[in-house]
């Protein structure tokens, strides 16, 4: 029996395997999850895709989706001093990959141990997005290696000097004794409040 697909089939099934996998399917796995047989029906169905704006070739070839299909619906704002009447109404779709990482290509993520950073909001256990390509301004949080130690510290530069400083009184601040490396600049945290 000849199985009638559709592209909204087929679509639905490429991205229920991003969600449960968190990447694009080969073209093997895209045979397996719309059933067919080969690789050219396969072929045939991704170029649809294309085609339909669903998906895309990023900079290397590689297949993506074209909306990330994790983003959340912005349902307005929410007052965080005094109680105001609200509102919710859908304002727009936000995709918390694209919101928070602006160069994905030179960004990585980090987990946070420590306490030095806590006056800044940063927390051990947050992680941070760190953007390695992004130079460092007066002020920024920065990922360094220090004297062949990684540490996360306020940027401060004072005409020649450049001086790492903790947002915790209880740290003193660093100045490098021989080598300072800037591995990139902090430009998001994520907390997650409950399991």
């Amino acid at each position: 029996m000849k199985v009638k697909r559709t592209l909204q089939d087929v679509e639905k099934k490429i991205i229920a395997f991003f969600l449960k996998n968190g990447r694009m399917p080969s073209y093997s796995e895209i045979t397996e999850i719309i059933g067919v047989r080969s690789k050219s029906v396969a072929h045939f169905w991704v170029a649809k895709l294309l085609d339909a704006g669903v998906l895309q070739k990023d900079a290397k070839g590689f297949l993506t989706l074209t909306r990330n299909p994790r983003a959340l619906k912005l349902a307005g704002e929410v007052c965080a001093g005094f109680p105001a009447s609200a509102e919710e109404e859908i304002r727009d779709i936000v995709s918390f990959d694209e919101y928070l990482v602006r160069n994905p290509e030179s960004s990585f993520l980090l987990s946070v141990t420590g306490d030095s950073m806590i006056d800044a909001g940063i927390r051990e256990k947050d992680i941070v997005i760190v953007e390695t390509k992004k130079e460092p301004g007066d002020g920024d949080i920065v990922l360094a290696e220090v004297d062949g130690n990684w540490t996360m510290k306020y940027f401060c530069r004072k005409g020649k000097t450049v001086t790492l400083e903790a947002a915790n009184p209880k740290y003193s601040p660093i100045i490098p004794r021989a080598d300072l490396r800037i591995a990139g600049v902090i430009t998001a945290v994520i907390r997650k409040y409950h399991k």
